[in-house]
């Protein structure tokens, strides 16, 4: 289910939930609603709604915390790209294959990580891309070093081309990631229930429905923000590509 649908659907169950609660006020018994009644409910609700809180804050957190990452982790890869494409032209027409190699792969990043086609599953690695790594990283290692410059620029370009793979790779699962549909479905059910029990201490009245509504659209586009940027790769909040872009357009010849 796409994250449009989820807010959409987030929306819609909290506020029927509490214009739910307040049509079954009409018809309840008054006992029901009586004082040590409310006071009991309340007590439940208000442990529901502090736990709700805590858990909505965390994934917050912790979703914008891995946002930040993985966007240092994209402007780092750009930088050791620009690096290792430098270390490569130190052996002139020697590297010319490795470097239109790693061109190559770079654009290919590009197309995988941030597709063009929305229903296409950003970060899927095929046996091309692994394979086309593996060579390159063979072509860079029989590289024949001329002078102590070209030695350590071959040294160098090794070292960097393992940085550069483990962070494509790690981008990569990353980009697959997605929260955990048993969390997403116990958040959505207490926060269901908290709008209800908030109808049953309401009267029917726009001022409540306005509420409700905004109240709704609140819980819902938290939950927006959270698998948005669970999903740095697609939707509307996606990590920016222009480190890699700007890589490969200072890439010469």
């Amino acid at each position: 289910m796409s994250t449009n649908a989820i807010t959409l659907l987030v929306l819609v169950c909290t506020l029927v939930a509490g214009l739910a609660g307040i049509g079954l006020r009409r018809v309840l018994p008054a006992d029901h609603l009586d004082e040590d009644s409310k006071d009991a409910i309340k007590l439940v609700m208000g442990l529901i709604a502090t736990i709700t809180a805590l858990v909505l804050g965390l994934l917050i957190s912790s979703a914008h915390g891995t946002f930040e990452t993985e966007d240092a982790e994209v402007r780092a890869l750009g930088v050791n790209i620009y690096e290792l494409d430098r270390m490569l032209a130190r052996f002139g027409p020697d590297a010319a294959r490795e470097r239109a190699t790693l061109r190559r792969m770079v654009a290919g990043d590009l197309s995988q990580l941030w597709p063009a086609n929305a229903t296409t599953v950003a970060g899927q690695v095929t046996a091309a891309t692994v394979r086309e790594g593996s060579d390159l990283f063979d072509g860079i290692a029989m590289l024949t070093p001329r002078n102590d410059l070209q030695k350590y620029g071959q040294s160098r370009a090794l070292q960097l081309f393992t940085s550069v793979s483990e962070t494509r790779r790690t981008l990569a699962e990353q980009a697959r990631r997605a929260l955990a549909w048993p969390l997403l479905a116990v958040l959505v059910a207490w926060l269901t229930l908290l709008f209800f029990a908030f109808g049953l201490f309401a009267r029917y009245n726009t001022t409540v429905v306005v509420t409700f509504l905004i109240g709704s659209v609140s819980v819902a586009g938290a939950l927006f923000l959270i698998l948005e940027m669970n999903q740095p790769f697609n939707g509307w909040i996606q990590l920016s590509a222009s480190p890699l872009h700007d890589a490969l357009a200072q890439m010469g010849p």
